[in-house]
C-alpha cells in the first residue's frame, strides 16, 4: 500500500485506527476453542465486525510464532483474510545484518504478504535497507517505545546534548523517505512526540499504547498530527478482548466505534477531512 492510498483510506473512513491482533488462545472465547483453527476464527470475527472502522491491522507475530507451524498458518490465513484496502502491519521487530534481514523481508513481504514490518534499527543501515528494497512496502522503525525499559538506552544523553533516540530517528530517516518509513512512537511518550515531529515532520507514526496501556488519544494528536494526519493509532487488548462471550466481535466493534468517533472529531477540528 502506498502513502496516497493510506491517506485516502484515513479520510474516507474518518479514522486512523489500527487494531492489534495480539491473539492469545488462552484468552479467546470458550466457544471458539473447539474450532480447527481457533486463533483464525477469533481474528476473522474481529475483522468482519471492524473492517469498516479501521485503516490497519497489526498482528504481533510472537503470539503466532509461539504456537509453531500451526500458529504461523493462522497468521498467514489472517493476513490473507484482511481486505486489500487495509494496511497489514507484521509486528515482528526484526533487526539483523543484511543477509538475515533480506530473508526476513522475503518471509514477511513475499510469503506472508504483509504491507509493513516493524524493525529495530540499532544494528545500523544494513539491518534496515533490505526491507526498503520492496516497492509499496513500509518499514516501521522503533523510534521511542512506551515500555519502562526505554529509559535504559533510548533516552541516553549524547555529548551534543541530544538523546540517543533522536539521533537514531534523524539518521535512519535518511535510509528511505516518508513514503516507505514510519516510526513507532509510544502513546505514553507524549512529552517527546512534538520533538520527534520536528525531526521527521512528514513521516507517519505508529502509536501503540492507547487503551490498556493508558495512552491519551487527544494528547498524542495534539503533538503528533501533520498535514497528512501522520498518525496510526494502535489499540490491541482493550478492543479484541472487550468481550469474552459469543458477542466478543460486537464488543470489539463498539470499542472501535468509540475511538473512530473521537478520531473523526479530531480530524474535523484540525481541517484534515
Amino acid at each position: 500500500m502506498n502513502r496516497a492510498t493510506l491517506i485516502q483510506q484515513i479520510r474516507h473512513k474518518r479514522s486512523f485506527l489500527c487494531v492489534g491482533l495480539d491473539t492469545d488462545v488462552n484468552k479467546i472465547p470458550e466457544h471458539l476453542r473447539s474450532k480447527e483453527d481457533p486463533i483464525f476464527e477469533f481474528n476473522k470475527g474481529i475483522i468482519d465486525r471492524t473492517k469498516d472502522l479501521v485503516v490497519a491491522y497489526k498482528p504481533n507475530t510472537a503470539f503466532y510464532e509461539s504456537r509453531g507451524p500451526q500458529g504461523m498458518e493462522s497468521l498467514r490465513k489472517t493476513i490473507e483474510y484482511i481486505p486489500d484496502d487495509i494496511l497489514v502491519i507484521a509486528d515482528a521487530k526484526r533487526g539483523d545484518i543484511g543477509n538475515t534481514s533480506r530473508m526476513y523481508a522475503q518471509s514477511f513481504f513475499d510469503y506472508y504478504k504483509a504491507d509493513a514490518l516493524t524493525v529495530a534499527p540499532y544494528m545500523g543501515s544494513d539491518s534496515v535497507s533490505p526491507f526498503l528494497e520492496y516497492p509499496y512496502k513500509w518499514v516501521i522503525i522503533l523510534g521511542l517505545t512506551s515500555n519502562g525499559g526505554s529509559m535504559d538506552f533510548q533516552q541516553l544523553s549524547l555529548a551534543d546534548g541530544g538523546k540517543l533516540y533522536e539521533k537514531v530517528i534523524e539518521i535512519s530517516s535518511s535510509y528511505g523517505t516518508a513514503d516507505n518509513i514510519m516510526y513507532v512512537v509510544g502513546a505514553t511518550q507524549t512529552d517527546y512526540i512534538s520533538q520527534i515531529r520536528k525531526i521527521v515532520p512528514d513521516h507517519f507514526f505508529l502509536v501503540p499504547g492507547v487503551g490498556a496501556q493508558g495512552g491519551n488519544l487527544q494528547n498524542v494528536c495534539q503533538h503528533g498530527l501533520n498535514q497528512d494526519v501522520g498518525l496510526i493509532i494502535n489499540s490491541s487488548r482493550s478492543i479484541i478482548y472487550a468481550g469474552s462471550g459469543e458477542n466478543y466481535a460486537d464488543a470489539a466493534r463498539s470499542k472501535c466505534m468509540e475511538l473512530q468517533a473521537q478520531m473523526e472529531t479530531i480530524l474535523s477540528e484540525n481541517n484534515l477531512l
